[in-house]
């Protein structure tokens, strides 16, 4: 085995046992068998049987599954090893395992070396080591963290100022190793606002092109932070805007100003996450048909926005109206004259249980052009899982067997038929000997 192979494994999650069936073998007892895997090469079992040791008051035996996938110089291996000594106090031989492995030249290796130092009493110096690298956006990130720390603020802060004046993305993020304009405004408004100096940080989160990443808006959270809600308000009423405008629903909810909340909300009512957010609200306090209407309104507007349908299902189900929403099913259905890919039909499935019975449910959805395909299966599985029928979830699954492997392995766990779910990820070829492939201990130190 080597770092390479091992990497493959867990990225690709082939070739081994998953970690969803490495939890459910420990979830059903079957701890003996994890442990065995464990020393087989299997990594997924021996980074949940390591922390099963640690949380068992075993370091020493825990630091030994580990160490022969850290030998190889795999990273993920690495920083497990790494963070198993140091929750059990052995700081030096912490820091010394990631250092060896830096050196050698992981790309993720300084970052994690950098915060190791700096939690055990050596910022100033973790600084200094990141210096050179800080055109890397996650370098960035770490010096900054660090620069509080150290009480380095301001000069962290001049080097993110110049980065904002030189550099011009012209092909992000391949031009600037995702260390773009708009990141570095961000982070020279956290070394701002942590200094208090707000009105700057709002003024240089203004700047920036894009207001918002994976549903998250650094400006839009600092203005709540701040109480700022009239200017969260105005802010909140652009374009694009919909992190923001949720953010501003929340802390009017969190204020006991529900209307305001669901004003809110209505007022941004054109944007797709705006209704099942409206709806949630509604429903938490008491207003359950409102809930509903608002749904359905935007469902019948956008009847293949299945982000909308999903939220509409889980509403009628939590007020017991399983009938009601098959009947609006129906009516959506018929706007598309009657057709319904399974990927719409499968919603129906919890709403024909709840009120025809598992058994009708699955007739029907059987009756469907693809009710009888792979993830058709996949999801009948799951509607007799949930009724407690698993015997006959495995014999759903074991009609398409190749493409529900990882299902169909879980499900005969719970059956207690550990073995015929490890056959089902058993590879024909002998697994090597843990062997180190790389030099783990190095003598350089970090560059």
């Amino acid at each position: 085995m080597d770092a390479n192979d091992l990497e493959h494994r867990a990225r690709t999650v082939s070739r081994c046992i998953p970690p969803e069936l490495v939890s459910r073998l420990l979830a059903h007892g079957h701890a003996a068998v994890v442990a065995d895997r464990a020393g087989r090469g299997e990594w997924f079992c021996a980074q949940a049987w390591a922390r099963l040791l640690a949380e068992r008051g075993c370091p020493a035996e825990a630091t030994a599954v580990l160490a022969p996938y850290a030998a190889t110089g795999r990273w993920t291996a690495v920083v497990a090893l790494a963070e198993l000594l140091e929750a059990w106090g052995r700081v030096d031989e912490a820091i010394e395992t990631v250092r060896a492995r830096t050196a050698l030249g992981h790309p993720n290796g300084l970052e994690h070396y950098a915060r190791l130092l700096a939690r055990h009493g050596r910022a100033a110096e973790a600084f200094d080591l990141l210096l050179p690298h800080v055109g890397k956006s996650s370098i960035a990130d770490v010096l900054v963290d660090i620069a509080h720390v150290t009480d380095r603020d301001e000069e962290a802060a001049e080097l993110l100022t110049a980065r904002v004046d030189a550099h011009r993305c012209s092909d992000f993020p391949w031009c600037c190793n995702g260390f773009d304009t708009d990141t570095a405004l961000g982070l020279l408004a956290t070394i701002r606002e942590r200094q208090g100096r707000v009105d700057e940080a709002i003024a240089l989160l203004a700047r920036r092109r894009f207001a918002s990443s994976n549903g998250h808006d650094q400006l839009a959270e600092l203005l709540a932070r701040h109480d700022r809600i009239d200017e969260l308000r105005t802010y909140a009423a652009g374009d694009g805007r919909d992190a923001a405008a949720e953010r501003l629903a929340q802390l009017l909810e969190e204020r006991g100003d529900v209307p305001g909340a669901i004003a809110v909300y209505r007022q941004h009512s054109g944007r797709a996450h705006s209704a099942p957010g409206l709806a949630r609200l509604l429903a938490r306090h008491g207003r359950g048909e409102e809930a509903l209407g608002t749904l359905r309104a935007r469902a019948d507007a956008h009847s293949g926005d299945d982000w909308t349908l999903h939220a509409l299902v889980d509403q009628y189900l939590a007020q017991g109206r399983p009938a009601d929403g098959l009947a609006h099913l129906d009516a959506l259905a018929t706007l598309r004259n009657g057709e319904e890919a399974w990927d719409l039909y499968r919603l129906r499935l919890p709403l024909l249980a709840a009120h025809l019975g598992v058994d009708a449910a699955i007739a029907q959805a059987r009756s469907h052009p693809e009710g009888t395909t792979s993830y058709a299966a996949s999801d009948l599985a799951q509607l007799l899982t949930t009724a407690g029928r698993t015997e006959e979830a495995v014999a759903a699954l074991r009609l398409h067997e190749g493409e529900n492997l990882d299902t169909l392995a879980e499900q005969l766990v719970v059956l207690g038929r550990v073995e015929e779910a490890l056959a089902l990820h058993r590879y024909t070829e002998p697994l090597p000997p843990l062997v180190p492939t790389v030099r783990l201990w190095a003598d350089e130190p970090p560059r």
